[in-house]
Formats: structure tokens, C-alpha cells, sequence
């Protein structure tokens, strides 16, 4: 039974429920559109729907609740997965995670947007969060995983958009994998020939290989075969959103957003990058009110950053570090740390090297345990004490920024490229899963901005690649990765086509709001 829409007067201002996966990804950059929103447009209410969790972790390493309290038209709506407290949610667990958010969230967003409840209780902090009056629920902006946004959005007569927090290359992948099915190009096996190239996704036949694409269409196991049947549903119901918001500028994309426009009967909203519209938002009111502006009071990191490697980065010469991170949810083996740590270490490069808690299997989660279980030879270890800096998290825009960075080896997570680029650092990319493979392609073989090493891992590899960006290839690198650098900052001032497309995204919701 179809639900009436919503009766709202011509007044009624736009609030927008954001729901992302509780991640850190999709969480950093959701949170950045949410309080990008209501600082571009003085009538919009933004509520953000996350996990106790994600909350708690926002409140204890980011200060987020101190941070938006400040703005009586945001606020933190949060429910439990219902997962136990030593659930990894993430990794391999994945899927179980996907599954028990939406199996209880899905109920939550009906509430939400039927009754204009935006406050609850949080049971994981165990405090009650300060209930501010609202207006209606008009619009839902959700991460694409979660369909069922669509239905609600329907039953109630309110649009939804979807936000891709993956890249957009990725993106264009995932729309062509029903045309890589049919023509049998996926899925495939680990026998085939990974360096052959797929011709079924316009704009990347020159250069997409089979090694390239989303680990789940290799065909390993059943749990591969069970995410390629969910992104080809996520596929097919992408259509029925009222527009795919992107974290990304037309500069670094145009290649493949026309063929995306052209296959998309919506709109596409390009919106980044986020992090950097976002800073030149914050430092255009802060010098209009002449107030301080300082960008590590906005971090929205799930973990405490030590920010002890800034003043390490402060001693030393310009470009000279290489920056090493896998990101929020990667994990390795003592093995393949070890494979990199004597690669760094044999290429006499200093470096900074972010030790995630639990981001190494077998591994317990300080620094007296990794010299004693890794870091066994002594001439490794004399060499990471002469050169290195390791530290569990770390302020990853404050890092890439720093001047004395002229490196990042990186997963290759959408957040750290489009982050890399801003920077204009060069990047050595050693993906794993979803568009970590498609992105690495991408920052090598068309942005020209680094080196891909997907499928291997030792150190004379990690020794030579190390050498190449940082030393034998660095002035070319460099000036590809600054001239990206400009067009992205280019694009997020005024009259830059990512400030212009998020103009576009808040008339149309606005527009849409005075329909309901």
C-alpha cells in the first residue's frame, strides 16, 4: 500500500536525511556533504544516519558532536546494527555487516520520513541526544547500496539521491557489468589472461584489463558470485533515483562522464572534491565573521589521530617523504608488511608509514609488538629508526599536504586518490578490492600520476617504484600531479563546475521540496 506524500506548505524548508554505509569512506565524505549543505544554502536542515557505533567513534576522535552542535540545523540520528561488540564490520564480514544495517534500518528510515522523528536515544553512548525541532523530512540522499531508500523515498512521496562514494570510473564499470555479462567477459577465473583488455565499457577499451576490475567479478568463491548479483541489482535500480551525486570535478572525469550521461536518464551531480570545497566554504566565513579557521577542527576520522608524525614531517626537506597508508579497512599480512618495510628501508627514501590498529593479521595493535614479531633483522629495524616514522592514524589531508611529502603509496581508495590529487602528490597504488583496482588503473594509465603494482608485492618491486616516483621519475610525475592539483582547485571556487553543480544539486532539491 502506497503511503500519501507528504503535506507541506510552499514554506516548508528542505531537510535532508543523509545515510551512508557506516564506514569510513562513505561517513568522511557524507558528513562532508551534509555540512557542506548547510553551509551553502542558510534554509537547509541536514539530519545524518549512522550506527551507534560510527557515532560513538565520530564524538571520541572527531569531536563531531561538539562540532555541529553549533548548528541548530544539523543532527546525529543513530540505531544499533544489532551486531556484536567484536564484530569487525568490514573486511571479509562485509556483506554480514550490509546485511543487519539494512535489515534494521530500513524500518528506522520509514519512521523517520513518515513521522519527521529525527531524534533518538543513543544506546551506544548511553546519553540522549539533544531533541531540536525539525522540519519534515523532504528529500534522502543514501549511499547506492541501500535500495530500499528508493522504496521509501516512493511509498512517501519524497526524492532520493543517490551519493557514489566510490569513483566515478568504477561507477561507469559497475553500470556496463550487465553488457560485461552478457558478452561473457565476466566473470572470469583466476586462469584467464588478466592483461587482456575488456571491450564492453565505452571510453576504457584501450585500457581496462580483467586485473583491473572489482575483485568480485574473478569468480573465486561464492561470496564473489553473491556481490556481483547484488551490484547488478544495485545497477538496475540506480535509475529510479532523482540524481547520482560524485565526489569527483569534470577536469579529472570528463572522459567517462559523457559516456554516464549518456547512459543515465538522470541527473549527475559532481560535486568535489568534497574535502576541498568544503575548506573553501570554511575559510570564506571565517573571514567574513574575522574568526580563526583551523582545517583539523573538521576531521571526521573514525580513529584518534597522532599527530606527533606533523612535527616529525616539519624536520624534514621538501618532497622527501613518502607517505604509506592502506586505508580504513585493508588488511595484510605480517608477510607482506615485512616485503614492504625492507623495500622502503633498500631505497633509502624517508618515510611515513601509518600502522592501523588491527591492519595486520597476527599482529597486536602497538609498536613494541611490531619490532618484536616484524621488524626481526636489525639492520631492517636500524634502517625504519634512521628513516621512518610509523604511527597508528593520522590527519591524512593535513599529511598529504605537508610540504615535505612528495609520495603516497596507497591502496587506492576513492578518498585518498581524489585527496592525492589535491595535493598534487604522486602515488604508488597497490589495490585490493572493489574500485581500489579500477581507481589504481586510472591514476596511471590516464591521470599519468604514479605507479600501478597491483598482484605483486616484494620488496625489490616496492624498492623500484619507490625510486621511480620519488627520484628517477619525479619531475615528470610532479608537474602531471600539479596541474591536476590546479584544475581541481579550480573547480571548487566560484564559477568552478564543481560549485556550479552543487548549486544546481541544492536548486533541484529545493525545487523538489516546493513539489511535495
Amino acid at each position: 500500500m502506497e503511503i500519501e506524500p507528504q503535506l507541506l506548505g510552499s514554506s516548508n524548508p528542505p531537510h535532508i536525511l543523509i545515510f551512508p554505509l557506516p564506514m569510513q569512506g562513505p561517513v568522511n565524505s557524507m558528513l562532508k556533504l551534509a555540512e557542506l549543505l548547510i553551509l551553502s544554502a542558510d534554509n537547509i536542515h541536514a539530519t545524518f544516519l549512522t550506527t551507534d557505533v560510527v557515532y560513538h567513534q565520530l564524538i571520541v576522535s572527531a569531536r563531531a558532536k561538539e562540532r555541529f552542535d553549533r548548528n541548530p540545523r544539523f543532527s546525529f540520528r543513530t540505531f544499533s546494527d544489532g551486531l556484536p561488540n567484536d564484530h569487525p564490520r568490514g573486511g571479509d564480514k562485509f556483506l554480514e555487516m550490509l546485511d543487519a544495517v539494512k535489515a534494521v534500518s530500513h524500518p528506522i528510515v520509514r519512521e523517520i520520513v513518515s513521522s519527521g522523528d529525527t531524534h533518538t536515544s543513543s544506546s551506544e553512548t548511553n546519553q540522549t541526544l539533544e531533541v531540536v525541532l525539525s522540519p519534515l523530512v523532504t528529500c534522502i540522499v543514501s549511499d547506492g547500496l541501500y535500495n530500499f531508500a528508493l522504496d521509501v523515498g516512493n511509498e512517501v512521496g519524497i526524492p532520493v539521491f543517490y551519493f557514489e562514494t566510490m569513483s566515478p570510473s568504477c561507477l561507469w564499470v559497475y553500470l556496463c557489468l550487465p553488457k560485461l555479462v552478457e558478452a561473457g567477459e565476466v566473470p572470469f577465473t583466476e586462469n584467464s589472461d588478466l592483461d587482456a583488455l575488456l571491450v564492453n565499457v565505452p571510453g576504457m577499451d584501450g585500457y581496462l584489463r580483467r586485473r583491473d576490475l572489482p575483485d568480485f567479478c574473478r569468480a573465486r568463491d561464492a561470496t564473489d558470485d553473491i556481490m556481483l548479483q547484488r551490484v547488478l541489482g544495485q545497477v538496475q535500480q540506480m535509475q529510479r533515483a532523482q540524481g547520482i551525486i560524485l565526489n569527483t570535478f569534470e577536469d579529472l572525469d570528463s572522459h567517462l562522464l559523457s559516456y554516464m550521461r549518456s547512459h543515465c536518464s538522470i541527473p549527475i551531480y559532481t560535486i568535489g572534491p568534497l574535502h576541498s570545497s568544503l575548506k573553501e566554504r570554511l575559510q570564506a566565513n571565517a573571514l567574513s565573521s574575522n574568526q580563526p579557521f583551523v582545517y583539523s577542527d573538521h576531521s571526521n576520522s573514525l580513529w584518534q589521530e597522532d599527530r606527533n608524525c606533523m612535527a616529525w614531517l616539519d624536520k624534514q626537506p621538501l618532497r622527501s617523504v613518502i607517505f604509506c597508508s592502506f586505508g580504513s579497512q585493508v588488511v595484510i599480512t605480517k608477510e607482506q608488511l615485512t616485503e614492504f618495510l625492507h623495500g622502503l628501508v633498500d631505497s633509502k627514501t624517508l618515510f611515513l608509514w601509518m600502522n592501523r590498529p588491527g591492519s595486520v593479521i597476527g599482529l597486536e595493535e602497538n609498536y613494541e609488538m611490531l619490532e618484536k614479531q616484524v621488524l626481526m633483522h636489525g639492520d631492517l629495524l636500524k634502517g625504519i629508526k634512521k628513516n621512518g616514522c610509523i604511527v597508528s592514524w593520522v590527519p591524512q589531508v593535513e599529511v598529504l599536504s605537508h610540504p615535505a611529502i612528495g609520495g603516497f603509496l596507497t591502496h587506492g581508495g576513492w578518498n585518498s586518490v581524489i585527496e592525492s590529487v589535491v595535493a598534487g602528490v604522486p602515488m604508488v597504488c597497490w589495490p585490493h578490492y572493489v574500485d581500489q583496482l579500477v581507481n589504481s588503473r586510472l591514476a596511471t594509465e590516464v591521470w599519468k600520476l604514479g605507479v600501478d603494482i597491483k598482484d605483486s608485492c616484494n620488496r625489490a618491486i616496492v624498492e623500484k617504484v619507490v625510486r621511480d616516483i620519488m627520484c628517477l621519475r619525479r619531475d615528470e610525475l610532479l608537474e602531471n600531479a600539479t596541474k591536476m592539483a590546479n584544475l581541481a582547485s579550480t573547480s571548487v571556487q566560484k564559477g568552478g563546475t564543481s560549485y556550479e553543480s552543487m548549486k544546481n544539486l541544492i536548486k533541484d532539491m529545493e525545487s523538489l521540496t516546493s513539489q511535495i
